[in-house]
């Protein structure tokens, strides 16, 4: 037994009291009738000769026809958040292993500067010895 409270509200659709029983507030309830309401207006001044009963199927199927919509645009882009989180995800992980390698090679161009003064030095070690034997076989 549903053991929720139920909210009472009587409204007014196309010049007609409806009693209105439900879970959600009463403020929720007369929002929806007052929308089925000029939804019924609309669509019997568009054409006055239609009967209450034919209004109402009309307001019926337009309100169908709104939510299938909505339903089926809500399906798109939840769709597409999925994928742009997808593509998110992807990037990041790209950005990391790029960050990562560009790491890596931040390192070994360090390394390979070290041994570049390593091997000037060493070569300018070199050439003065070699000039010092020079100037001594003269």
């Amino acid at each position: 037994m549903d053991m929720e409270e139920k909210n009472r509200v009587t409204v007014i659709i196309a010049g007609r009291e409806y009693y209105l029983v439900g879970q959600e507030s009463q403020e929720y309830m007369q929002k929806v009738a007052l929308y089925v309401d000029r939804k019924a207006a609309e669509i019997m001044r568009r054409n006055n000769r239609l009967s209450t009963a034919m209004a109402a199927m009309l307001t019926a199927i337009n309100t169908a026809d709104e939510y299938i919509k909505i339903s089926e645009s809500e399906k798109k882009y939840k769709n597409e958040a999925k994928n742009s989180e997808e593509t998110v995800k992807t990037l990041s992980e790209q950005n990391k292993k790029l960050f990562n390698e560009n790491e890596a090679l931040k390192k070994s161009n360090t390394d390979l500067q070290f041994e570049l003064v390593r091997l000037e030095t060493e070569i300018s070690s070199m050439r003065k010895a070699a000039a010092k034997n020079q100037d001594k076989n003269y």
